[in-house]
């Protein structure tokens, strides 16, 4: 059975968790395949907002199996905090959450590495979320790294030790004021490392090969968004690992030839948290209309996200990068209301008109060239069929149709499960 992905298509925030919420009775197994704390995935039902930021979004549904994989980095005070926050729904947490043995962990040194590198950078901060990823996946790839699978050795608190000293002393060579407790810090990480150790670790390549030759269907869950990607994200203002569709084969063992349909998401306008290039965005009434309206406060920071109109151009690049299939328009409802809708569906590079994504997008160099749209005024959070969508709203998703060349199968009307209409 194919496996099938559900990834950002802009800059993260997209509505992934709603979604996947959305999708899990379709699914047997959820997995997560990269990124760690520095997401957010907010799900919204029963007037309740729920915020995930490593466990999957198929966690509330009873029948499905939720796998944090070997591509994600797990702090384990914060994943503590998330169980905690679920125990009033009786999940059976040990049966229905399933961490990688691969899986990376995030020591409290990693943080403190974090917040001394991104000071240090001075005005030419990146705007890391402080959460420690990025010093993870540095000791992952320079093959210093700390596993799930550790904590099951007799000398784990030794390699723990050893690895602490040495990030100390990282530290120091940063030569930044950054007050902490080392030992306070600690005695939180072992504490939760210690809830950790009563969940279920697995060989998580091996689980997903078996449960794919008995045949369940299964949903591959990215974090952040395609242009974050360590790769081919709007660098250096990225995330530290592989966001997109080439992401969930490292990140879960899942062989290229086993992917199935590639549901892509994006907002019916552009938001980004942080640093970094961004040509769409809006400085204007229209574009704390959309921050205001649209709620556009990071999940995990409480930044307030930069807003600006949809950029076909990324959307496109994000669209062939991944091979997606189907796509999933999020937030329609926030544009209720504007006059006219613009789309910047070409770029002015250097003085020629482009319709690629260039090697830099900074301001100096790009321009966007919009295309114009009648707007409306209807309140969509009440409507549940596509045949109740404004003639306005049915030609702007119709102009994106076209011009991405993916058909457009859900479109999102509200925060809640229930505002999502199938097309």
């Amino acid at each position: 059975m194919a496996v099938d992905l559900l990834l950002g298509l802009q800059w993260g925030d997209e509505g992934k968790g709603k979604i996947v919420d959305v999708l899990t009775k379709n699914y047997d197994i959820i997995a997560r395949f990269q990124g760690g704390p520095n997401a957010g995935h907010t799900l919204e039902f029963d007037g309740i907002k729920h915020v995930l930021h490593t466990i999957p979004s198929g966690i509330f549904h009873k029948n499905a199996i939720n796998i944090v994989g070997n591509g994600v980095v797990i702090d384990p005070v914060i994943f503590k905090k998330e169980l905690e926050a679920l125990e009033q729904f009786k999940i059976d947490i040990k049966s229905k959450l399933l961490i990688s043995r691969k899986a990376h962990l995030i020591l409290p040194t990693h943080r403190l590495l974090d917040a001394a590198s991104e000071t240090s950078k001075g005005k030419a901060k990146i705007g890391s979320t402080l959460k420690g990823i990025g010093p993870t996946y540095m000791d992952k790839t320079g093959r210093n790294g700390m596993r799930i699978g550790d904590l099951e050795m007799s000398d784990w608190k030794e390699k723990y030790r050893a690895l602490a000293d040495k990030h100390e002393a990282m530290i120091d060579y940063y030569n930044v004021d950054i007050e902490y407790d080392l030992a306070e810090l600690e005695n939180e990480f072992f504490k939760s490392v210690e809830a950790l150790k009563k969940l279920t670790f697995i060989d998580s390549e091996e689980y997903l090969f078996q449960a794919q030759r008995s045949g369940k269907k299964i949903l591959a869950e990215g974090a952040q968004g395609s242009l974050l990607d360590i790769d081919f994200g709007t660098y250096p203002f990225v995330t530290s690992s592989n966001t997109t569709a080439a992401g969930a084969c490292t990140g879960l063992g899942v062989a290229p030839n086993q992917i199935g349909e590639v549901k892509g998401i994006f907002k019916a306008y552009t938001t980004r948290v942080g640093s970094g290039p961004f040509p769409t965005e809006l400085f204007d009434e229209d574009g704390e209309t959309m921050g205001r309206v649209g709620n556009e406060f990071g999940a995990t920071t409480g930044r307030p996200r930069r807003c600006g109109w949809l950029d076909i151009v990324a959307l496109k690049y994000a669209v062939q990068v991944n091979g997606v299939t189907e796509l999933m328009m999020m937030k329609a409802d926030v544009l209720s209301g504007f006059e006219t809708i613009k789309i910047c569906t070409a770029y002015n590079y250097k003085g020629e008109k482009i319709t690629h994504l260039p090697y830099n997008i900074e301001a100096e160099n790009v321009t966007p060239i919009y295309s114009e749209m009648k707007g409306w005024k209807e309140d969509l959070t009440k409507m549940s069929k596509a045949d109740e969508l404004p003639k306005e709203l049915a030609a702007y998703i119709e102009f994106l149709e076209k011009e991405l060349e993916v058909p457009i199968k859900i479109v999102s009307v509200g925060p809640d499960r229930t505002q999502t209409i199938l097309r």
